[in-house]
């Protein structure tokens, strides 16, 4: 802080000193410009000459075409033709233009009448000339040149400079993160200690004949640490870090991606031992030929540039880059083969050990009440990232910090919890009547989650509007799940459905508060049948109608592959799944009815039900005997086989 008061003590001395100077160039200006007389009557040459041969005028001065003068005496009576609207008694000079044709009885007239003749040269004085002339080049000039300075720390070296790197340096003095600070990715670590300790001792690996990896590509979702990582990697290593994003490269200028690209590797290999680390790289290393401007496409120069720097770098130079994406799909085959980036480390989702020690992490500095319990908030915060964890203890401090508590207690945690996942609460004042259904639909999601087998446990129920929901019934598996059988899937979307179904059975109506539920238990059946191979009657077979991008959890549409039989044929399996699961939910609700209205009756009037609260109403959890095998729509038995089996992470997380 104190190396930068210096510097604003100087901008804001040179903004005096411009300030200045534009007011003595005003002043200058003012003083050699021509001034005309306010009091001054403009009449018709013609009036001029009648005025002056009725001895009405004392004394003229002629420039060029224009006359000026001064009346003899206050005009009494009217000029003709008269002056529009003006009382000629007021003025006491007048000016005029002389007929571009000769008058020579204009000089004799003035003479015979006693009028003073004076005249003054057209031409403007050479000061004049300069200050007008010169002056608005100079001022242009002047704020030019300020600009260029102000400037300079930005954009490297000035206006002029445009072509410079953007990179920020880091050094040991100016960030001190190191592995320590960085909870979780225990693997991640070990991968880039090599990197660290052949930055600290590359004798050591070159003595087997080891060379130092040219590039590494952090992979991962958003949120996973991937930046934080790479500056503990440069910290722990002690050596010069700069890093860049990727959209700093590109300019509208052709050609200034590729020269900052140059200057930043020129930089890095002069301090060598050194880390340059490329933040976004998928928004210069997409796949080149992809847009319309070809060869000469800026971003694909850039892209160029990088790719001969790499290339370039000799055994004995110690630099390395790191980068880090989202989007590996996208990029350049020729930026991830090996000898450019030689190493891709994917920085996974914190599992739950890891999410306890990063919160641990960002807890460090905040005062915890006594029922905090971070174990218990790590199972509850699964599919939460680094950045999302820290979000979360941001957010209950200052819930805490609003309440005027001197601690942030476990509540202030669940409602920062609630608050990310499901959004604000909302002010809407729902009717007695909406409430009733609302209370209803989440006691019918929550008795299947309590007593269908393999489910998640129930963890709590609420009916508080939150962003765009109207309820929630949250279930949290008790470890970190990385395969899902089918039967869990069926299960799974059994719940879905069990607030619709509880709604037909008590209200004998249905309400449009299950359109989402559909929408996610469609997509789920969909999943089961084309890409897990969950259907007897499609068999083992995928059928990919979007690809489901494994970090931002969405589908890429691509050409279906498929013929119109075999989509009407998966249509159908869908609906028969679906519909089967709606049956077995309603048949567990009908059995389970006077669970379903004491829940339902509780939710209307608490709002908001824990797990605890939730066994107290209902007594200890009764379900059907362990499953051994599934039941057919029409209710006819078929012998068990093993469950399909389906990745966690191609799930959406549900609230």
């Amino acid at each position: 802080m104190n190396g930068m008061k210096p510097l604003e003590k100087n901008e804001w001395s040179q903004g005096k000193r411009l300030l200045v100077v534009l007011f003595f160039s005003l002043v200058l200006f003012s003083l050699v410009s021509p001034r005309e007389s306010v009091n001054r009557l403009k009449i018709s040459y013609t009036n001029f000459k009648n005025l002056a041969s009725g001895g009405k005028i004392a004394q003229i001065t002629v420039r060029g075409d224009e006359i000026t003068g001064e009346f003899k005496g206050r005009l009494t009576e009217e000029l003709k033709p008269p002056q529009s609207g003006e009382d000629v008694r007021l003025y006491e000079n007048f000016r005029t233009t002389k007929p571009p044709f000769a008058d020579p009885d204009l000089l004799n007239l003035l003479e015979q009448n006693g009028v003073m003749i004076s005249a003054e040269s057209q031409e403007s004085s050479w000061l004049r000339m300069v200050v007008i002339g010169w002056l608005p080049w100079l001022l242009i000039l002047g704020l030019f040149l300020y600009s260029s300075r102000r400037l300079q720390g930005g954009m490297g070296g000035g206006i002029f400079g445009f072509a410079k790197s953007k990179a920020k340096l880091y050094t040991r003095e100016t960030s001190n993160v190191g592995f320590k600070d960085v909870a979780g990715l225990a693997n991640t670590k070990k991968e880039l200690e090599e990197i660290v300790g052949f930055l600290k001792n590359p004798a050591k690996y070159k003595s087997l004949g080891g060379e130092l990896p040219k590039g590494i590509l952090l992979v991962g979702p958003p949120g996973t640490g991937k930046t934080l990582m790479a500056r503990a990697t440069a910290g722990e290593a002690n050596v010069p870090f700069y890093s860049i994003s990727g959209s700093e490269f590109i300019e509208m200028f052709v050609g200034v991606g590729a020269s900052r690209v140059r200057d930043m590797f020129t930089k890095a290999k002069s301090e060598a031992p050194s880390i340059i680390f490329i933040d976004e790289l998928d928004s210069i290393g997409r796949v080149r030929g992809t847009g319309l401007g070809g060869g000469h496409d800026e971003r694909e120069q850039t892209l160029n540039q990088i790719l001969a720097e790499m290339d370039g770098f000799s055994p004995h130079v110690s630099v390395v880059v790191l980068a880090a994406t989202n989007r590996p799909d996208v990029l350049d085959p020729a930026l991830i083969r090996p000898g450019r980036f030689d190493r891709q480390i994917t920085l996974d989702l914190p599992q739950r050990k890891a999410r306890k020690e990063i919160l641990d992490v960002h807890t460090r500095n905040v005062p915890l009440g006594p029922d905090v319990d971070l174990d218990l908030l790590s199972r509850r915060t699964v599919g939460f990232s680094g950045a999302e964890l820290k979000n979360l203890v941001n957010e209950a401090a200052l819930l805490a910090a609003r309440k005027e508590k001197r601690a942030v207690d476990a509540v202030d945690f669940e409602e920062g919890r609630d608050k990310i996942l499901m959004g604000i609460e909302r002010e809407d004042i729902i009717r007695d009547e909406e409430k009733e259904v609302i209370a209803i639909h989440e006691a019918g999601h929550a008795i299947l989650a309590r007593i269908l087998p393999g489910a998640d446990p129930l963890e709590k129920v609420s009916i508080i509007p939150r962003g765009r929901s109207l309820g929630a019934t949250e279930q949290i598996p008790e470890e970190d799940q990385h395969n899902l059988s089918r039967r869990y899937l069926r299960n799974r979307i059994a719940i879905m459905l069990g607030g619709r179904v509880a709604e037909k059975i008590t209200k004998q109506d249905i309400s449009t508060g299950a359109g989402d539920d559909l929408r996610k238990a469609t997509e789920l059946a969909r999943r089961m049948i084309c890409q897990w191979g969950m259907s007897d009657r499609i068999g083992p077979v995928t059928y990919r109608q979007g690809e489901t991008h494994p970090f931002l959890g969405r589908e890429m549409s691509q050409p279906r592959d498929f013929s119109e039989r075999t989509a009407q044929i998966i249509d159908e399996e869908v609906r028969d799944l679906i519909q089967s699961m709606e049956a077995k939910a309603e048949k567990l609700i009908v059995e389970h009815r006077d669970e379903v209205d004491a829940l339902a009756r509780e939710l209307f009037e608490r709002e908001t039900l824990s797990k605890e609260e939730i066994d107290e109403i209902l007594g200890p959890i009764t379900q059907s005997p362990p499953w051994k095998r599934e039941e057919q729509p029409d209710g006819a038995a078929r012998k068990y086989r093993p469950s399909g089996v389906a990745h966690m992470e191609d799930l959406p997380r549900l609230p």
